[in-house]
């Protein structure tokens, strides 16, 4: 199990990875700049987790194999990006896969340290949607976050199906997670499924009230 768990991960990181390597050749930019949103798509989400976990050094510092997962990964495709037209979608399903195999990942580990069932959900989460954040930010794209997208939302799902299969049968809980978060996410990207969004009425909106109203 920890083995499977442990290749998963490295495939989360390159699937990540990939997503920000892309990003950069959709904004047509130099190496240094694959590489940098590769390696903070890649690590983002995990680095913070453990700066919060109190897990220090971070988990890449000894593990420098995650650095050179994010800059190999980053070189391949600034040599074939040209190559791959469709952008967009391996962009989109690659990040569903990434979010998928981060949002269990991070509640694990919240949950060998000790932390209680919330805390473990927030790191699941923040493990799968940090480095996309960072990636968006640094490339000046909208974040999937702060769209009505099912996004987020999955990756809680997926966090409480881990943590809730985890005592009752350790061995499935970890694919059944991932393969619940994947299914939802997957099922919001084929349907366009939204969250309803807040709106704002006429009679409510601050701009329209006059003062003393």
């Amino acid at each position: 199990m920890e083995n499977f768990v442990l290749i998963l991960d490295y495939m989360g990181v390159v699937v990540f990875a990939a997503t920000g390597a892309l990003i950069a050749a959709k904004k047509q930019l130099d190496i240094i700049s694959f590489i940098l949103l590769a390696t903070a798509t890649g690590i983002g989400g995990g680095t913070m987790r453990d700066l919060l976990l109190g897990r220090l050094p971070v988990f890449w510092v000894n593990e420098t194999i995650y650095l050179g997962l994010c800059v190999g990964t980053a070189a391949i495709l600034f040599l074939i990006a040209r190559k791959i037209h469709a952008y967009q979608r391996w962009l989109i399903w690659g990040d569903a896969i990434g979010i998928a195999v981060f949002t269990v990942i991070g509640s694990r580990i919240a949950h060998e340290t000790g932390a209680d069932f919330g805390v473990c959900v927030v790191m699941g989460v923040m493990t799968a949607v940090m480095g996309g954040i960072l990636r968006d930010v640094l490339a000046g794209e909208q974040s999937l976050v702060m769209r009505k997208e099912i996004y987020a939302s999955a990756c809680v799902v997926g966090s409480c199906v881990y943590l809730l299969l985890n005592p009752l049968a350790p061995a499935l809980a970890a694919p059944i997670g991932m393969a619940v978060t994947f299914l939802i996410r997957a099922s919001s990207i084929h349907w366009r499924l939204q969250l309803p969004g807040y709106r704002w009425h006429d009679d409510d909106a601050p701009m329209n009230r006059r003062a003393g109203d």
